[in-house]
């Protein structure tokens, strides 16, 4: 048991160095080729953040530990909105454009509305069991690639704001740290997935409990480091976009990937940690029309805390 917690606290520290050397890497190539601004924060960084989710779910699905994978990413969304939304918002009050409320964030509430309908077989087909099978990973990444469209019409209709607001490094130094970090990512998935479930037999609860708290957690630090410092640095549109970008590529992309590789029985109670998922995108939509528009104000941001806190009771009373 020790010693699985050694080598789980070592796996997440490979993910968050590594996702640290992807993004600061690849975000250097992608100034060094022309890239956008605009594009490499709603790619670059809101994807690169979430490559710990990615790595951690590839091995759980090859290895068939299917409670980890989708805890991992409904336990890791919630953990966005409520907990690094708050936070950030405490740090400083998060304002955004129209087109986050009004697009990127009723896109990130269809991802967790389509999560829920391709999760149910038994309730909407009357199927012996609920999968989310290879034809559903087909259907994430269709709308993977709808959203990937949205952000290059973006891209197109803005202009490129270059040379500002990313490290320059060597094109040399940019690959060695993209593939180091790459690296890190691979090695640091696998140690997470393996001391996840040997803490978890170790303990006696569920595979679902410890995805969709420990490993949840685990692997949102990059997004947590991410958008505390831009909410410091007064920066919300990356704060909140790093989120709302996350929250998408993991639902379509990374759960997608996931019931390619191999199809995921749908075994716990995940329905309720859903419904608190599709509770909390709502909540972020509602609040910006509360108190001033289009802003997470520090009040909200206390509620978001407050909110996790609950579920995490919850969660554990129910393990």
């Amino acid at each position: 048991m020790l010693l699985a917690s050694v080598v789980l606290i070592a796996g997440f520290v490979l993910l968050i160095k590594g996702a640290d050397y992807l993004v600061s890497g690849a975000s250097a190539l992608a100034k060094r080729i022309g890239v956008s601004d605009l594009v490499v924060g709603l790619t670059v960084v809101a994807f690169g953040t979430s490559t710990p989710e990615l790595l951690v779910n590839i091995f759980a699905s090859a290895q068939g530990n299917t409670d980890i994978a989708i805890g991992n990413i409904v336990g890791s969304n919630i953990f966005n909105i409520f907990l690094i939304l708050g936070i950030s918002s405490l740090v400083y009050p998060l304002a955004v454009t129209k087109g986050t409320v009004w697009k990127e964030i009723p896109f990130s509430l269809l991802a967790v509305l389509v999560l829920g309908a391709l999760s149910n077989d038994i309730l909407f087909d009357r199927a012996g069991a609920s999968v989310l099978g290879r034809i559903d990973g087909f259907v994430f990444l269709s709308f993977f690639v709808i959203f990937l469209y949205y952000i290059v019409s973006i891209s197109t209709r803005t202009d490129a704001n270059q040379g500002e607001g990313a490290v320059q490094f060597s094109v040399t130094r940019s690959l060695v740290m993209t593939i180091g970090g790459l690296a890190a990512l691979v090695f640091g998935g696998k140690l997470v997935v393996d001391s996840a479930v040997t803490i978890a037999s170790s303990l006696g609860v569920s595979q679902s409990l410890i995805g969709l708290t420990i490993v949840a957690a685990g692997t949102s630090l990059p997004e947590l480091a991410t958008s505390a410092v831009a909410s410091y640095r007064k920066n919300a549109e990356i704060a909140v976009g790093n989120i709302v970008g996350s929250n998408i590529f993991n639902i379509f992309f990374i759960l997608g990937i996931s019931s390619l590789i191999k199809p995921l029985p749908i075994v716990g109670v995940i329905n309720i940690d859903i419904l608190v998922l599709i509770a909390s995108t709502l909540l972020l939509f509602f609040f910006m029309f509360t108190g001033k528009r289009r802003m997470i104000d520090r009040w909200e941001g206390a509620v978001f805390i407050m909110l996790y806190l609950s579920y995490m009771v919850f969660l554990i009373k129910k393990g």
